[in-house]
C-alpha cells in the first residue's frame, strides 16, 4: 500500500476497487475512440472516472451534482469542472460528440428534462453512454436495504432503469443502440461489505451518496492499508460472478445515438 499511495490518492483506491475498475472498462467500451472530439463526462464521483477518461484523448469537460464531488474532480484534472445547479447544463448547444452519463441519471430531480438537457448539449450523430443501476428487486437488494443502505441514503431519487425504461426516457432525442447488464451477486456482495464498512468511519453521505475523498484517504490511511491487505480476497470473490453467466447483473451500461434533429 505504501508505494500505492504514493501515486494520485484517487488511482490507489481505483486499484483497489473492483466494481470502479469494471464501470471504468465498460464505459471506454461504450464509448470508443475519443481522440481529438469534444467529451464530456457527468457524475463521475470523486474523479477519478473523469481523470481516466481524459487520458485516453479527446477535450473533456467534467460536471456533478454535489459540491464536494466537483471540488474532488477538479482536484484530479483541475480545468473545465462544473457544478450541476438547477435544471439546465452550463454547456452549448450541440458541443459534445461524446457524453457518459456516470451513475448520476438516478440522482437528477427530473430525468425526462435532463434528457432533454443531454440531447440539447449533444451533436447530432454523437454517442450517449448512461450507466445507472438495473432495475429489478433481489434479496441482496432487500438486504442492503436493512442495513441502511437504501436508494434515498445514497441519494438516488428512483432505484434504477431497465432498458425499456432508458429507451422510452431517451427517446425521441436519441436510439438506443445496445445495452447490458454488468456486476452481478458476487461483486456486489463485495461492495455492500464495503459500503457498510465506509458508512462506519463516521462521514456524513453528500447528495451523491458517499464520496470519498483524498482527506478520507489521510484521514484513515491505516484503514485503507489494512483494506489492501484483504484486497486479493476481495478481487477472488468477484471473479465467482463468471459461474452466473445467465443471471443479469445489478448495473445497467447503454450507448445511444444523438438523432438528426426531428
Amino acid at each position: 500500500m505504501a508505494e500505492a499511495m504514493a501515486e494520485p490518492w484517487a488511482l490507489a483506491l481505483y486499484r483497489r476497487s473492483v466494481l470502479k475498475q469494471r464501470k471504468v472498462a465498460e464505459i471506454t467500451a461504450m464509448l470508443g475512440p475519443t481522440d481529438g472530439l469534444r467529451c464530456l463526462d457527468l457524475g463521475s464521483d470523486n474523479g477519478v472516472v473523469s481523470l481516466l477518461l481524459r487520458r485516453r484523448g479527446g477535450r473533456w469537460a467534467s460536471a456533478d451534482l454535489a459540491p464536494e464531488a466537483v471540488d474532488s474532480i477538479r482536484g484530479l484534472v483541475e480545468t473545465d469542472v462544473h457544478l450541476v445547479d438547477g435544471a439546465r447544463l452550463p454547456f452549448a448547444d450541440r458541443e459534445f460528440d461524446r457524453v457518459a452519463v456516470v451513475d448520476m441519471l438516478e440522482h437528477v430531480p427530473d430525468d425526462r428534462a435532463f434528457a432533454r438537457e443531454l440531447a440539447r448539449i449533444t451533436k447530432p450523430g454523437g454517442t450517449l453512454v448512461v450507466n445507472t443501476p438495473f432495475l429489478r428487486d433481489t434479496p441482496l437488494r432487500r438486504l442492503r436495504h436493512a442495513l441502511g443502505q437504501t436508494d434515498e441514503k445514497h441519494g438516488h431519487l428512483r432505484p434504477g432503469y431497465d432498458e425499456k425504461g432508458l429507451r422510452a426516457l431517451l427517446e425521441p432525442g436519441f436510439a438506443l443502440q445496445r445495452w447490458h447488464t454488468y456486476s452481478r451477486v458476487f461483486s456486489e456482495a463485495v461492495d455492500t461489505g464495503i459500503q457498510w464498512g465506509v458508512s462506519r468511519l463516521g462521514k456524513k453521505p453528500t447528495s451523491k451518496g458517499q464520496v470519498v475523498t483524498g482527506g478520507d484517504m489521510a484521514r484513515h490511511r491505516r484503514l485503507f492499508q489494512a483494506y489492501s491487505v484483504v484486497y486479493p480476497f476481495v478481487w477472488a470473490v468477484s471473479r465467482l460472478d463468471a459461474l452466473l453467466p445467465w443471471a443479469p447483473g445489478y448495473m445497467l451500461i447503454a450507448a445511444a445515438r444523438r438523432n438528426d434533429d426531428i
